[in-house]
């Protein structure tokens, strides 16, 4: 690979790398261009003979970055990368419009620093867009976040600090996988030697990181999305199997990765998964399928499956049948779980005639 790309070209690369991210390491140069350590360690010699300064930082947190004095070329951006950036920004943090908050204030340099021509759109849109907060919203510490990318990138163990929803710390030394955002919350998809499992951190509650000396090698094929969204469909506290009556391939659209696994039978299919909010599970993810289904596991799910059937039943009890003969939904007075059929509770709406 060394010899497929000019001396030149690889020469200029490092730049850019060491422009990009100041601190890189000599392993982390390497991966970045393709070649040896060693081959790295020359290529910073050929910029220094260049004339652009680079200093070496020994210590864990040690590597090159460009010393003073190097003289490197503006950024340039066109008015709809500058547009798309501060969109992007006030989509994820509705609080940037604020120019006193941590983003907001680097959003204010990043616009001052940018030609009246490009930056008076940026700047209107910023000041006369309203973003309205959202309320289920989390925010990962910044501090916290770059420690954990170091520690993905070095592959090395790290012991956290961590508190659950329900207000209980403990502290885990963990092989730090990935960093993953998903829905607009951050994660740490990594093994936790504490369980020796694969677990799931939501990052914003992770309280202190201590970074370890323990190397460690991620999984090979690891697709940290879908590893993460497996995991995230799994291991709860209340566990849920439920059997749609239509084929797999119909079904299969509707069933996201956090529900659990989906798995043909015969004509049918079955969801087998767990969650610990079995209101959220039936309200908002089963009544959103539209095919009948049968709630076999666990007691906690049928229950709310009945719960939310006998809510949806009551809304419509006093509505008069149409007349003439046309289609419409019958709602029938629910029984309790117990009289429920042994094969689980049935969800699926009915059309008749009258």
């Amino acid at each position: 690979m060394e010899n497929a790309v000019s001396p030149t070209a690889r020469a200029l690369r490092t730049l850019d790398i060491l422009r990009d991210r100041p601190g890189t390491t000599a392993a982390q140069l390497a991966a970045g261009l393709g070649v040896t350590e060693r081959a790295a360690r020359r290529y910073v010699e050929v910029l220094r003979e260049a004339g652009i300064p680079v200093e070496s930082v020994r210590g864990p947190y040690g590597g090159y970055r460009l010393g003073r004095g190097a003289r490197l070329p503006a950024v340039v951006f066109t008015q709809e990368q500058v547009i798309g950036l501060v969109m992007a920004v006030l989509d994820g943090q509705p609080a940037a419009i604020d120019a006193d908050g941590l983003v907001g204030s680097a959003l204010s340099k990043l616009i001052r620093a940018l030609p009246d021509s490009v930056g008076r759109q940026a700047a209107a849109l910023r000041a006369y867009a309203a973003a309205a907060a959202d309320r289920h919203a989390v925010h990962a510490d910044p501090i916290t976040t770059s420690a954990l990318v170091t520690a993905v990138a070095d592959r090395r163990r790290v012991a956290v600090r961590y508190t659950t929803e329900g207000g209980t710390s403990w502290e885990a030394e963990v092989d730090p996988w990935a960093v993953v955002v998903r829905h607009g919350r951050w994660y740490l998809l990594c093994h936790s030697h504490r369980a020796d499992a694969v677990r799931t951190y939501r990052i914003d509650r992770i309280g202190a990181v201590r970074h370890l000396p323990q190397p460690f090698t991620p999984p090979a094929d690891l697709d940290p999305v879908a590893a993460l969204e497996a995991h995230l469909g799994s291991g709860w506290k209340y566990p849920t199997r439920v059997v749609f009556h239509e084929p797999y391939e119909r079904v299969s659209p509707w069933v996201g990765p956090t529900m659990g696994r989906l798995e043909p039978a015969g004509e049918r299919c079955v969801l087998t998964g767990s969650t610990t909010n079995t209101r959220m599970y039936a309200g908002e993810w089963l009544a959103a399928i539209p095919f009948g289904f049968t709630v076999e596991e666990g007691p906690e799910l049928r229950a709310a499956v009945a719960a939310l059937a006998a809510r949806l039943t009551a809304a419509v009890a006093d509505t008069v049948p149409a007349a003439g003969g046309r289609r419409h939904l019958v709602a029938a007075p629910p029984r309790s779980v117990d009289e429920r059929p042994a094969g689980g509770v049935v969800a699926e709406q009915v059309d008749t005639e009258q």
